[in-house]
């Protein structure tokens, strides 16, 4: 999730991978939430932190030799901040993730059964009754420095051991089993994105760009002058 891409993969390339690994991420993820309410009359924490974090690290391990895998616009943003991507670029990158979540949204509305898949929303994110604008934007911040750090740390650092998105999308995952019950655990503008289009929910959409932006920006931030600074 954030290698800087090679020179020789074209734009259209990267931006075809960046949607697919986000299609992949909202279909599989997004998919598990309506499936285990399906199953159980309600949304599975466990389930769902486990589908999204393996749906996660698959899309990123697909994409991260073509276009740095980001999978998330926190993540090009972060990339942004820290001179790894062209603002051109990056702005191309959120619009494909977009894209991407909004298709796989889509895909499981048109194949899932629709009670069920109303019912939750097709997986948009929401907050809790018991939590505030400003918690679940601060939520949302915290799992998203968390997981930026974890790009950074495995996809971005060159000492880092050659894992693929595993370990992004462990990180993902142990980020939804703290935040999932108070607003679903997004860490990601276009995971959320997609199922709100399809849905028509949008309720508290802009808690789940802001917080994943500042979280992001200060990760990147801190890895770049802090942890990858030279001596």
């Amino acid at each position: 999730m954030a290698k800087a891409a090679k020179a020789s993969n074209t734009l259209a390339q990267k931006l075809a991978v960046e949607a697919l690994g986000t299609f992949l991420l909202v279909f599989l993820g997004a998919g598990a939430i309506v499936a285990s309410a399906s199953a159980y009359g309600a949304p599975d924490l466990l389930i769902v932190a486990i589908g999204l974090g393996m749906a996660l690290a698959i899309g990123v391990t697909i994409a991260m030799s073509i276009s740095g895998g980001h999978i998330n616009p926190a993540v090009t943003i972060g990339m942004l901040v820290t001179g790894r991507i062209k603002a051109a670029d990056a702005a191309a990158y959120i619009v494909a993730q977009v894209v991407g979540g909004y298709i796989g949204a889509a895909l499981l509305a048109l194949i899932l059964p629709a009670s069920v898949g109303a019912a939750v929303n097709w997986g948009s994110t929401t907050l809790s009754a018991n939590v505030s604008v400003l918690q679940g934007i601060a939520i949302e911040a915290v799992i998203t420095f968390i997981l930026v750090l974890a790009v950074f740390g495995t996809a971005v650092d060159e000492r880092a051991p050659r894992m693929g998105g595993l370990g992004i999308g462990l990180a993902l995952m142990l980020c939804v089993l703290v935040a999932g019950p108070f607003t679903g655990g997004s860490a990601n503008p276009a995971r959320t994105i997609g199922p709100e289009l399809v849905s028509g929910n949008f309720s508290y959409w802009y808690v789940y760009w802001i917080g994943p932006i500042i979280g992001g920006i200060v990760a990147a931030l801190m890895y770049q002058n802090v942890i990858l600074r030279k001596r």
